[in-house]
């Protein structure tokens, strides 16, 4: 029989989490209790709260008696977050399920986002509505609004955590161990403008038997490939679109984080990398752009992106920055450069068109890649041009056949 955990501060909130226990058990399967809480349940729990602080050595008593919110949720959520997977890899549930606060949320949510991805996690949240990004990061975590504060049984509050009991239940009941065929795969960045380019190379790539995983460049795309690449799901990288890095140098909505580029290269991962979409910074609606980029060129995307057009001197500085992460690399690594344009709108006739800038970009690259392992070619081509991309695939295909002898 196929079970739910159920986490949550099962002091305070014990009716509520007891309602929960009831659906899950009268739609067929079984329960499995963790107390979260900093005080004595008043809830029958299968992992106490002792059990939690121990994962990380320390002493739930000693915690309690200090009377410090702010300590205790820190020492249970990190708890969590090292028990959970452990809990998880022995057997103990095949989902998860919560509701809480902000604390409630801020201390169940790390532990979430250590388990595998698909296992399925449901958090019943007061903050669910608003930025999740900090609860969720680049897991599958399901935020379900609670539209009523977490406070009692009400007419509100049954139907959420019934409708909430459900979602899970179906998740876990009708889970299924095996879709498609498991072939190795292949991490591919992508934007807007680089679709052509990583449409065509995928292609080129599932016909020769891996299967491509496309990550939106949007910053949590980047951040996703990142932590999949990190934890050994991919077999080669193919980061044709690098544009989280202008959103990163300027400020932009999109930024990745400084260790986009990391992974593939320090884990010894095959990968072709390239400088999709540098041309362009993201921001939002026209309003938000700050005021110190004032006259810059600017094309608006739609009504909610506004993209800034890269300098020269900003493309030097990117090109210093990505060649310092590919100086990283301990196996071997392509960095193609597209010589007619990084970008759909960065081509004659398009409002990025900028040689000069791409001039820098180029230049700063190979003047500072200085790793012998990474190999630079450039391609007479746009990056959405067939050529570009066919050679793109052919050089990763190329990197993972070395790494197979």
């Amino acid at each position: 029989m196929k079970t739910v955990a159920i986490a949550g501060t099962f002091d305070s909130k014990s009716v509520e989490f007891a309602y929960l226990q009831e659906l899950i058990q009268s739609l067929g399967l079984q329960t499995f209790m963790i107390h979260t809480g900093v005080f004595e349940p008043k809830l029958a729990a299968d992992v106490s709260n002792e059990d939690i602080a121990k994962a990380v050595g320390a002493n739930i008593k000693e915690i309690a008696a200090r009377k410090d919110r702010a300590l205790a949720t820190d020492v249970l959520s990190r708890g969590l977050e090292k028990l959970l997977p452990r809990l998880y890899a022995a057997g103990k549930f095949d989902g998860i399920l919560s509701c809480g606060g902000s604390g409630g949320t801020a201390l169940v949510t790390p532990g979430m986002r250590a388990l595998p991805v698909g296992v399925p996690k449901v958090m019943v949240s007061t903050v669910a509505a608003g930025d999740v990004s900090v609860y969720v990061g680049t897991s599958d975590i399901f935020m379900y609004p609670s539209i009523v504060d977490v406070a009692g049984l009400n007419s509100i509050s049954t139907k959420i955590f019934t409708n909430a009991a459900l979602a899970i239940a179906g998740m876990v009941k009708f889970e299924v161990d095996k879709v498609l065929e498991k072939k190795p795969l292949i991490a591919a960045s992508m934007f807007g403008v680089t679709t052509p380019c990583v449409d065509q190379a995928r292609e080129y790539l599932e016909q020769r038997g891996y299967e491509v995983l496309i990550f939106h460049a949007t910053g949590t795309g980047g951040k996703a490939m990142e932590g999949l690449i990190k934890d050994g799901y991919i077999a080669g990288v193919f980061d044709i679109t690098t544009t989280e890095w202008a959103d990163e140098l300027m400020g932009g909505n999109m930024a990745a984080g400084e260790t986009r580029l990391d992974a593939a290269a320090l884990n010894r991962i095959p990968q072709v990398v390239s400088v999709g979409a540098l041309d362009m910074v993201n921001f939002g609606p026209v309003a938000t752009v700050p005021a110190k980029y004032k006259g810059r060129n600017f094309y608006q995307h739609n009504p909610t992106v506004t993209l800034m057009r890269t300098t020269v001197d900003e493309n030097r500085q990117l090109g210093l920055m990505i060649a310092e992460k590919l100086n990283q690399c301990q196996a071997k690594a392509a960095l193609l450069l597209p010589l007619k344009g990084v970008s759909m709108i960065d081509a004659p006739g398009q409002p990025f068109y900028g040689p000069e800038e791409a001039a820098a970009l180029f230049a700063a690259l190979k003047e500072n890649i200085t790793n012998p392992l990474v190999e630079i070619i450039e391609v007479d081509a746009n990056i959405n041009d067939p050529v570009f991309s066919t050679a793109a695939a052919q050089k990763l295909v190329e990197l993972l056949s070395e790494k197979n002898i």
